[in-house]
């Protein structure tokens, strides 16, 4: 039985593309992430477009655009020349390699954007008071993100874990401002 065949498996796919659309990722891509993600074995582009039902343009497009994040990959298959993909199943991997072209694509651009508005707006005596204030701390905040996002990335995976399962029982560790001002 075609895993697509499988309602839980069809019901994984038809979500997983719902939710991309909440992220900002194209429908069929996120559908053809998906079916590769749960798939036990390499699988062409062909068996994509028959499996999704979906235009060979739109699978072609969209595992360029995986390929692009490094959460797909083309594999070759000993004795079939056509290209085969299969998915990153690595949970932690995919989310580091997801984050990290995502902060490339959008993060990286809008805090050089700000950097250069904010060098711009100090020079300017005649920007409102609140638009020099509001761009700079908005410059401040992103890059004190992104430098927190850098140092987080290169944490092991098993660090990385405890980090996520402590939530927010980690600011125990953290010398509250109180307790400074109590001091």
């Amino acid at each position: 039985m075609p895993l697509t065949d499988h309602p839980d498996a069809k019901a994984f796919i038809l979500h997983w593309g719902e939710m991309g659309t909440h992220w900002g990722v194209n429908r069929s891509v996120a559908q053809i992430h998906a079916l590769l993600y749960l798939s036990d074995a390499p699988i062409t582009a062909e068996d994509i477009v028959d499996a999704l039902t979906l235009a060979r343009s739109n699978v072609s497009t969209g595992l360029k655009e995986l390929q692009s994040y490094g959460i797909v990959r083309r594999v070759h298959v000993e004795g079939d020349r056509r290209d085969h993909f299969v998915a990153e199943t690595d949970l932690w991997e995919l989310l580091l390699r997801i984050t990290a072209e995502r902060k490339r694509r959008e993060i990286d651009p809008t805090i050089t954007l700000l950097a250069e508005l904010s060098a711009r707006l100090a020079k300017d005596e005649t920007a409102p008071t609140q638009l020099r204030e509001r761009v700079t701390r908005t410059h401040e905040f992103i890059s004190t993100l992104g430098d927190w996002y850098e140092q987080v990335r290169r944490l092991p995976k098993p660090t990385l874990v405890t980090l996520m399962k402590l939530g927010g029982r980690v600011a125990r560790f953290v010398p509250s401002r109180r307790a400074k001002t109590e001091t």
